[in-house]
């Protein structure tokens, strides 16, 4: 196996070459799953005013230190609506969540603590009077100015992942649009006399076309853009027009599945030979060694294997770094620690086994899917993680604790 390139070395090189792409301005409604490109400082407080955090009755802390105590109903204010005047001492107003506390009032008496009674509304008084039953301090229930936040504040930093509660946030600084970083544009190819289209009738000798739509939903998944092209066919002449295609999508990456092997019909290699270079096109690793790398007039190549496991595991492994890093996304995968339930064979290549995990007493175990034939798909359905066999390990007994790539977040 040494002539086959190790898979951390492989890894490097790859993502020594990857560069973030650029930013762009988007509505929020397209917002969901992207990265911050900027720094967002707070240009205004929040909340911008003080308010209500309790529907109740908004009061001076001063009147109500004995209680109960009889106060005077003088106004109410809804949510969306500021007090026409100050709050009077001995008077309380009836207000709602939300809503702006009037000036001299500095705390909130919940309705639950008054005998106050309320219409449906909680608009019109049911009586010029209320008892309140419980005293506060003063302070108690409202929202006082920038609680949340103040202006001038670092409120998130370019990087950060746009969840719903990022969204919140930028929404409620008044912001019409956020920069992010734009979604990495990835080609991908699928060549083949043996493909057919999804849909089509299967005839002898043929297969459906797995591969381009799993590696654009995982693409997707890892928050690329992806461009799927029509299968090409096995001619040279058929594959120089794909990747012509292909490079007018004006991509960031390039991603085909099958003719990087030592096939007669593997015309990729040709083609990248005369618009391109290879970094590399063999690596020590299972399933998958048949995987090339390297750029067509500057864009990042990746060549991968054909079988629909060995696309994904290779994905998973050297694909999904770069596309992150494009995207300016962590490295987000999971590594955990399982104990192997029964013995396994290798080959010496780093191998990436599909197993199923089972925790038991604070212990995570893996057993092996079946299978592990890089044509069989429904492994990797039926896969909890990918348990990783080092170099150079041939005898794996059971009861050894290995590494695991989790496929679950």
């Amino acid at each position: 196996m040494t002539d086959l390139l190790n898979v951390d070395t492989a890894l490097e090189r790859i993502l020594a070459q990857i560069e973030q792409v650029g930013a762009e301005e988007v509505d929020f409604s397209e917002a969901l799953g992207r990265v911050l490109a900027v720094d967002v400082y707070a240009n205004l407080n929040l909340p911008p005013f003080a308010n209500s955090s309790m529907d109740g009755y908004a009061v001076r802390a001063a009147d109500i230190v004995s209680t109960p105590v009889v106060l005077t109903v003088g106004m109410d204010i809804t949510a969306g609506k500021v007090a026409e005047r100050g709050l009077e001492s001995g008077e309380a107003a009836r207000i709602m969540t939300g809503a702006p506390m009037p000036e001299g009032a500095d705390a909130v008496v919940p309705v639950e603590d008054t005998d106050g009674k309320w219409d449906s509304q909680g608009e019109t008084p049911a009586s010029e009077q209320v008892t309140i039953q419980k005293s506060v301090q003063a302070g108690a229930y409202v929202r006082s100015i920038g609680e949340d936040i103040t202006e001038g504040q670092l409120i998130l930093t370019a990087g950060t992942l746009l969840r719903p509660q990022e969204i919140g946030v930028l929404v409620g600084l008044g912001e019409a649009k956020v920069k992010v970083i734009r979604r990495p544009r990835v080609v991908i190819l699928s060549t083949g006399d043996e493909l057919l289209g999804v849909g089509e009738p299967l005839v002898p000798g043929k297969i459906h076309d797995m591969n381009s739509y799993v590696l654009a939903g995982l693409v997707t998944e890892y928050g690329g853009h992806a461009l799927r092209l029509p299968i090409a066919r096995d001619t040279l002449d058929e594959i120089r027009t794909l990747f012509k295609t292909a490079l007018m999508q004006q991509p960031d990456m390039i991603i085909s599945s099958a003719g990087v092997s030592v096939g007669a019909a593997d015309f990729i290699r040709t083609v990248l030979a005369e618009s391109g270079e290879v970094d590399f096109w063999r690596i020590n690793l299972r399933p998958g060694k048949p995987l090339a790398f390297g750029q067509v007039q500057g864009i990042p190549f990746f060549g991968l294997p054909g079988n629909p496991v060995s696309a994904m595991v290779t994905f998973d492994v050297l694909v999904r770094p770069a596309l992150l890093k494009q995207g300016g996304r962590n490295q987000d995968w999971s590594i955990a620690e399982a104990i192997l339930t029964h013995d396994l064979q290798s080959d010496g290549r780093r191998s990436y086994i599909r197993v199923k995990l089972e925790s038991k007493e604070g212990k995570l175990y893996a057993t092996s899917t079946g299978t592990q034939s890089s044509g069989a798909l429904t492994s990797m359905v039926m896969a909890d993680g990918l348990l990783i066999i080092p170099e150079d390990l041939i005898d794996v007994k059971a009861g050894i604790a290995l590494s695991v790539r989790l496929l679950h977040k």
